[in-house]
C-alpha cells in the first residue's frame, strides 16, 4: 500500500472531502507555506539573534521532516497540566526523562517538549542529539478548587544552561490570569531571544463561560485564532494551538469582542481545514508557523484521528504537529509508528496545501 493509499484508508468516508477541498476565502497564494528556506526567508530580516536563527534551524534540521519546513514535536509535559498519574500509568516507562528524549529520537521528531527537572536530568547525554524545549511554566493541579493558572517553574537562563533549543510556555487566553501571564510570558521570550532560544507558544483559551448552550467554544476558530495573533504579537516563533472544531464562538456571546460577518461564510468555509487555514491567517498569514496539538489518546482510534488532524494542519497551511499522550501512553514501537504516521503525511506530495 502507497503512503497515500494508507492516508485514504485511514480518512475513512472523509477522504475524499479531507483530500480535495480547496479554501475560497484565504487561498493557498494568500498565505506563507512552509518551506525548506522558512528561517532564511522569514525571520532573516527580523530582530531575532543570530543565535534564535541557529536554533529554529535546528528544529527545522533534524528528524525525519528535516528540509521540509515542517516540524513534528513530542511534548511530555502533562504530568504536570494533567497529573503524573493520569498521564504515566498507561505506560509507566516515560516517568523516566530518558525514555521520553529517545521515543523522541526514535520516532524522527524535530524537537522534544519537556520540563525543566526532566530535561535538565539527560542534557548532558542528549541536548546535542535532538533539539530541547523546555517548557517554562505550568498550570499545577494540587491546589484545590483547581484554577487557571500559568506559574513559571523555571527561568529562561536554566533553559540556556542546559543546552536548549527554546522555550514554551502557555497563555490561557480568556482567563482571569491572562494579564499577569502575557506579561511574564512577553519578559521571558524577550529574554529568551537575547539569549539566541527560539519561543514557541501554547495559546490555549480557558473560561468556563466560553461553553454556552451546551457547546464548548474553547476550540472555535474564531476564538483560537484570535489567541494565536495575540500570541505573535508576543513574539512567538511558533504558535501551539488546537485543532479547531466549529466556527461561530465570538457569534455566541452577546457583545463579547468584535469580530466581521466576513469570518463567517466568506472568509472562512464550514470545513475543518478553512478553520485551520483562518488560523494561519492570524499567525501572520503563516509566516509564524502553526503547530496543531495531537489531543488526548482516545485508545484504538489513535492512529486515524492523529493522521487525520495531519491532514487538515498541512492542508491548512499548518507546520506540523506536536503529539503527546497518543504517544507515549502506548509501547514504544506503537508510539514510534504513531509518531511516523504523522510525519508521513508531511512527506506524502500527494497531501497538498489546500
Amino acid at each position: 500500500m502507497s503512503p497515500i493509499e494508507r492516508i485514504q484508508s485511514l480518512l475513512g468516508a472523509d477522504a475524499e472531502s479531507l483530500l480535495s477541498h480547496v479554501c475560497g476565502g484565504i487561498p493557498k497564494a494568500g498565505i506563507r507555506t512552509p518551506a525548506p528556506d522558512h528561517v532564511d526567508a522569514v525571520f532573516a530580516g527580523s530582530d531575532r539573534h543570530p543565535q534564535t536563527l541557529v536554533n529554529l534551524q535546528r528544529l527545522h534540521s533534524t528528524g525525519r521532516l528535516a528540509g521540509t519546513g515542517y516540524l513534528s514535536i513530542l511534548p511530555v509535559d502533562q504530568g504536570i497540566e494533567h497529573s503524573a498519574a493520569a498521564s504515566f500509568a498507561p505506560n509507566p516507562d516515560y516517568f523516566d526523562p530518558q525514555q521520553i528524549v529517545e521515543l523522541a529520537i526514535d520516532g524522527g521528531c524535530s524537537a522534544v517538549a519537556c520540563t525543566l527537572g526532566g530535561l535538565g536530568l539527560v542534557a548532558r547525554r542528549y541536548a546535542h542529539r535532538i533539539p530541547f524545549v523546555v517548557k517554562v511554566n505550568h498550570n499545577q493541579l494540587l491546589t484545590y478548587p483547581n484554577g487557571h493558572r500559568q506559574t513559571m517553574f523555571a527561568r529562561v537562563e536554566q533553559c540556556w544552561d542546559l543546552g536548549a533549543a527554546a522555550i514554551g510556555a502557555t497563555i490561557y487566553f480568556g482567563s482571569d490570569d491572562a494579564d499577569r501571564e502575557i506579561e511574564e510570558v512577553g519578559e521571558a521570550f524577550a529574554a529568551a531571544h537575547e539569549m539566541g532560544l527560539a519561543t514557541i507558544l501554547w495559546c490555549y483559551l480557558r473560561n468556563p463561560a466560553f461553553t454556552q448552550s451546551g457547546v464548548d467554544h474553547h476550540t472555535a476558530a474564531d476564538l483560537t485564532a484570535q489567541a494565536n495573533h495575540l500570541g505573535v504579537t508576543l513574539g512567538a516563533d511558533l504558535i501551539k494551538q488546537k485543532l479547531p472544531t466549529h466556527n461561530g464562538g465570538y457569534r455566541a456571546f452577546e457583545k463579547y469582542g468584535k469580530t466581521h460577518r466576513r469570518v463567517y461564510g466568506e472568509l472562512v468555509a464550514e470545513h475543518p481545514i478553512d478553520y485551520v487555514r483562518w488560523q494561519v491567517a492570524n499567525c501572520y498569514l503563516g509566516k509564524i508557523g502553526l503547530i496543531n496539538s495531537g489531543g488526548a489518546s482516545a485508545g484504538e482510534s489513535d492512529l486515524a484521528e492523529a493522521v487525520r488532524t495531519a491532514v487538515i494542519n498541512k492542508r491548512g497551511g499548518g507546520m506540523g504537529l506536536i503529539s503527546g499522550r497518543k504517544a507515549f501512553q502506548r509501547p514504544r514501537a506503537e508510539g514510534v509508528a504513531l509518531l511516523h504516521a504523522i510525519q508521513d503525511v508531511y512527506l506524502c506530495p500527494e497531501v497538498t496545501v489546500a
